[in-house]
């Protein structure tokens, strides 16, 4: 097993001299723990997930937490939620308190967060490896880059992306859900996850998933908001400015693995990706993702939407920067096609001064910048966070 840098260790590093407590939430096997651990190694490691621990623990909180105020690792943080007011008094009362928290279910660990840690804890978010990340890895082929995701056991312990996925559709997301829901009707739900993964890169549409699902929207609805807060999907929401144009108001649907998707669309391997329908949109969703993952590892939130008005021009992709904006199209092709930029040029007209920067990340080879449109393959494409003092 080989340990692969992760980019937000430079967040952590910095808001730990300025927080007593942070909290990394993402994914179940995003690697925060084993970030965490790199990053502080002299810190004391407690896993909640053990009922044991948690039972002793709770004998005495605040004890245990003064024993090790200055540093202690909690994984899966939210499975004790009482434990987060002791954390407050415990670090209130110490200069030296440092505490980091991990969890996997962003609603839970929020609530408790703004109740009982509000103006004391840093909240980063640690999603599956970049391209950034991963480096030199993605010289392969780019239908081994979709089927594989982000996940780091198939890249740092080269577990088949197969297993990996199906070991954490079924232990994680099902079991979080289960937890979360109380879904009396796995099935339906089941049907619903690969509903979803059909529809990656689309505008939702609760009406129709509900039909298909054979449940009410509420339903729908509220199996949406639990899978994103458990980050197995997002939506991008659309861009409105009054343009004089009727814009699309629905969001998009994507999701924070594109090995996932492949696994729920039922495709096993690359030669089945390479001649897959929705390989385009897995593509799109891949380019999409690279963005959220940028923002996140400088520990900013997502600055992302998608452009679609009544006439069907489409953006994939609008940056907002203050009153900056970057417009991108993400196609999966190999060969450049000058229509590629035609709605880039519309998006430009439409705006004004306003888009400072267009530009088609494809798979293609030719690379070309130019001051009315760039045209880069999507693994030369600048995923690095910059401040609008950079761009400007």
């Amino acid at each position: 097993m080989s340990f692969i840098n992760r980019v937000l260790h430079q967040e952590l590093e910095r808001l730990s001299a300025l927080y007593p407590v942070l909290v990394v939430t993402g994914p179940r096997q995003s690697g925060k723990t084993t970030l965490c651990k790199k990053q502080f190694p002299g810190y004391h490691y407690v896993n909640l997930e053990d009922i044991g621990l948690r039972e002793q623990i709770a004998l005495a909180p605040k004890a245990f937490l003064q024993q090790y105020a200055a540093g202690l690792i909690i994984d899966e943080a939210q499975q004790y939620p009482e434990l987060f007011s002791y954390i407050q008094v415990v670090s209130d009362a110490s200069d030296i308190a440092k505490f980091i928290l991990t969890g996997s279910s962003n609603f839970s660990l929020m609530e408790k967060i703004t109740q009982s840690l509000a103006g004391r804890a840093a909240l980063l978010t640690l999603l599956p490896l970049s391209l950034v990340e991963l480096g030199n890895r993605i010289k392969i082929d780019t239908d081994t880059i979709l089927l594989n995701g982000g996940y780091p056991a198939v890249w740092a312990k080269k577990i088949p992306v197969q297993d990996v996925s199906r070991n954490y559709y079924n232990t994680y997301i099902e079991r979080d859900v289960r937890q979360l829901l109380n879904v009396k009707d796995m099935t339906r739900f089941q049907i619903f996850i690969r509903l979803c993964a059909g529809r990656t890169g689309t505008e939702l549409n609760a009406s129709a998933l509900s039909n298909e699902v054979g449940v009410s929207v509420p339903t729908v609805k509220e199996w949406l908001s639990t899978l994103e807060a458990s980050y197995i999907l997002f939506r991008l929401p659309p861009f409105y400015r009054n343009i004089g144009k009727r814009l699309v108001k629905s969001p998009k649907l994507y999701f924070y693995d594109t090995g996932l998707v492949c696994f729920l669309l039922g495709i096993e391997n690359e030669k089945q990706l390479s001649v897959h329908p929705l390989r385009g949109a897995i593509f799109e969703n891949l380019v999409v993702l690279e963005f959220i993952k940028m923002r996140f590892n400088a520990g900013k939130l997502p600055n992302l939407f998608y452009y679609r008005d009544q006439s069907q021009h489409e953006v994939d992709m609008i940056s907002e920067k203050g009153n900056s904006l970057y417009a991108y199209e993400v196609k999966s092709a190999r060969s450049f096609h000058k229509n590629f930029t035609a709605n880039l040029d519309y998006f430009r007209k439409a705006v004004g001064k306003q888009v400072v920067s267009t530009q088609v990340i494809y798979d293609g080879e030719i690379n070309i910048n130019t001051p009315e449109n760039g045209i880069v393959n999507f693994r030369n494409a600048d995923f690095k966070e910059k401040n609008i003092s950079d761009v400007e």
